[in-house]
């Protein structure tokens, strides 16, 4: 029985940029370098848990239009650095709240945040603020969380707001570039088989290896649990499609005989 070949090397080489490198696959199939290099690229940018910002409280600050005194940066600005600061938590730690407080004429820097048990800050000297006088001061908490990919205002979920909290648009992903390439290698007489390239840039948050393997994972997952729900055969997923929908009848019926007492007694 004649099968597709596997690949059979796997390398990875560090670049001198900062939290960047460079995997190498080979050999592959002819096309299955843009088909297995085109679903990594999808799930590295895509699919990886990562925390960010997801909104903040600035003191003397009830929206983003706003100026601070002896703040050289408005509310809008201090936002859109706030996004950029990248924070690493814990196993078992999937949100917190965390402040920052400066006083007196400095740049205000990431590494103005206070620590906390179970929270990194991977880009301490990212600038977030300037206060030009020395009576002035800037007072954030900050509110961060873990998440999957990129999340607007508008898909969360509505709940109760504090005053003064500024929500903003969160980059979860801890990759930031996944660039590929596909070169074309030989073996034996065959002169067409690939060599998939993938350069990867994280955020600090993860190593490129690390992020390679996850991607390996979740696409390992995916398509595991393809291959067992064709396994199951057409009889057990129409069972299971039939008992959601007697549950869903039963839960109908339950709420029809609960409001009926109501109707007798009126």
């Amino acid at each position: 029985m004649q099968t597709i070949a596997l690949p059979k090397k796997i390398s990875f080489s560090p670049s001198d940029a900062e939290n960047c490198g460079q995997v190498s696959v080979e050999p592959l199939a002819p096309g299955y370098g843009t088909t297995v290099g085109n679903a990594l690229r999808r799930v590295l940018l895509a699919s990886l848990s990562g925390t960010a910002v997801i909104g903040a409280k600035i003191e003397g600050a009830s929206h983003e239009f706003m100026a601070i005194p002896n703040v050289k940066e408005d509310v809008l600005e201090i936002m859109l650095n706030l996004k950029k600061v990248r924070f690493k938590l814990d196993d078992g730690v999937d949100e917190a709240r965390l402040t920052l407080s400066a006083f007196g004429e400095k740049e205000v820097t990431a590494a103005d945040i206070e620590k906390q048990a179970g929270v990194q800050v991977v880009n301490p000297t990212l600038p977030i603020a300037h206060i030009t006088d020395m009576s002035g001061k800037l007072t954030i908490e900050i509110f961060v969380r873990r998440g999957f990919g990129y999340e607007t205002i508008e898909t969360r979920e509505e709940g109760k707001k504090e005053l003064g909290y500024i929500e903003i648009d969160s980059l979860f992903s801890p990759v930031l570039h996944v660039a590929l390439n596909i070169d074309n290698v030989r073996v034996g007489k065959m002169v067409n088989w690939e060599k998939l390239v993938l350069d990867i840039e994280t955020d600090g948050t993860i190593s490129y290896e690390d992020a390679f393997r996850k991607a390996n994972d979740i696409l390992i997952e995916q398509f595991s649990a393809l291959k067992e729900i064709s396994l199951a055969g057409p009889d057990a997923i129409e069972v299971e499609a039939v008992s959601e929908e007697v549950s869903d009848e039963a839960v109908e019926e339950a709420v029809e005989s609960e409001d009926e007492p109501k109707s007798k007694k009126k």
